[in-house]
């Protein structure tokens, strides 16, 4: 009898946000479109881009996971999803909630990044001014 479930990980820069080992199928957004996988399917490598997966776990039910682009590899009964940002939930709702804050936490930063970098570049013109006077 051939395996019906999946190992899911779901891998971060800087850690292993989610390690499911009885997961039944799975389904991905890339830029071709939505992957299904199966147990059975067909090893695969895809570019992932940012949206929703979602899979079901024997043991949880339907989870999703809202991921930045990255890349998803199918090899045998094993799923890696390598991505940059994620975040888990178990009804959509509450994961556009996290989503909306995740994103106005990283725009704010985003603005005190641009502001300290134009404060940077003025001072390098300033004194690339003053070195062309010397």
């Amino acid at each position: 009898m051939q395996p019906t479930k999946m190992h899911l990980k779901v891998l971060l820069p800087s850690e292993v946000l989610l390690d499911k080992k009885n997961v039944s199928h799975i389904v991905a957004e890339t830029s071709d479109g939505a992957y299904g996988l199966l147990p059975n399917r067909l090893d695969c490598v895809a570019v992932l881009t940012p949206g929703i997966l979602t899979f079901t776990d024997l043991d949880d039910g339907e989870i999703f996971v809202a991921v930045d682009e990255g890349v998803l590899v199918k090899t045998a009964h094993d799923v890696l999803v390598s991505v940059r940002s994620a975040l888990i939930g178990s009804d959509l709702d509450t994961l556009r909630v996290a989503v909306e804050q995740d994103f106005m936490a990283l725009d704010e930063q985003a603005q005190q990044v641009r502001a300290i970098m134009a404060k940077l570049e003025s001072g390098f013109l300033h004194r690339f001014a003053n070195f062309e006077k010397i």
